[in-house]
């Protein structure tokens, strides 16, 4: 199969590790497309919820694919969320073709392209972690009762619902909160010169100009692996959102999960490592060399 190429690929929120993560669907995706730089911006292994119990093989799957990529020298930059958090620590941390870092600002086509995830103008985040982490349990149980919801549904031949869109849709706080997030972003990049921002954290995939006090610009947001299965991809100089219910040619792909073996964390570990060809050493932000 011909693969479509992208010239810039972002993914956003995918959440490895969690039962609503839809890795099969997102496996299915990258088989299909060849990206020239991929933009992993935030939320991709929840870390928050991880757990040694539940790790099926497609969420493996989607791990060596990525590792696959950096194997091929493709650049992939990996901007922590706050469910990867931890990460953060690791900033300007190089790995082959993988760098990790808080941020990311590109130049395209004369245009000032400022990524980054989004979690630090959550008040909810700032202000009340506990409260934030409570709420990942609660919508990460609502998206395991969903999908037991859809598979009754299709049984009695009707359709998918998704009942975290219906609380959201039906709280008009949640929508004020979406609405004063996308303010607050492009107020700042517009007072920073730029001409886009792409952000993830609220599981809103959108591409729309905003015109606030300051100005207008271009808004971003490439959505989850939750609900909205998207991502953002930048193409013959357009910016699209990508929507896997929307692909006939990405729900063909078969992925056979029966290929993947039972490895310990250590094996696999170690085959990733191979893949990557790291023999050696890595470099971190002050250019030294440690051991790998």
């Amino acid at each position: 199969m011909a693969k479509r190429e992208v010239d810039i690929l972002i993914l956003s929120d995918i959440h490895l590790g969690t039962y609503g993560c839809h890795a099969k669907e997102l496996l299915q995706y990258l088989k299909t497309i060849k990206p020239k730089v991929v933009v992993l911006n935030g939320d991709i292994i929840d870390i928050w919820q991880f757990s040694k119990r539940y790790w099926p093989a497609d969420h493996m799957m989607v791990v060596k694919h990525l590792i696959g990529l950096i194997a091929k020298e493709i650049p992939v930059y990996y901007i922590p969320g706050n469910h990867d958090e931890m990460l953060r620590r690791f900033k300007d941390f190089h790995l082959g073709s993988l760098k990790i870092t808080n941020k990311l600002s590109l130049k395209i086509n004369d245009s000032k392209v400022w990524i980054f995830h989004g979690d630090v103008f959550d008040v909810v985040m700032q202000h009340s972690r506990w409260l934030a982490k409570l709420g990942a349990v609660g919508y990460d149980a609502l998206i395991l009762i969903n999908s037991v919801v859809n598979w009754i549904a299709q049984k009695m031949g009707k359709g998918k619902i998704s009942l975290s869109k219906r609380v959201k849709n039906s709280v008009k706080s949640a929508v004020k909160f979406i609405n004063n997030f996308e303010t607050t972003v492009c107020d700042i990049a517009i007072e920073n010169e730029y001409d886009y921002v792409i952000c993830g954290h609220i599981h809103a995939p959108e591409i729309k100009k905003v015109v606030t006090e300051k100005g207008s610009i271009t808004y971003m947001n490439s959505g989850d692996w939750i609900e909205n299965l998207t991502s953002l991809e930048y193409s013959n100089k357009e910016w699209t959102v990508y929507n896997y219910m929307n692909d006939p040619v990405a729900q063909a792909v078969d992925v056979d999960k029966k290929k993947q073996t039972k490895e310990s964390a250590k094996a696999m570990m170690a085959s990733l490592m191979l893949e990557l060809n790291v023999g050696g050493a890595f470099t971190t932000k002050e250019g030294g060399r440690e051991a790998a």
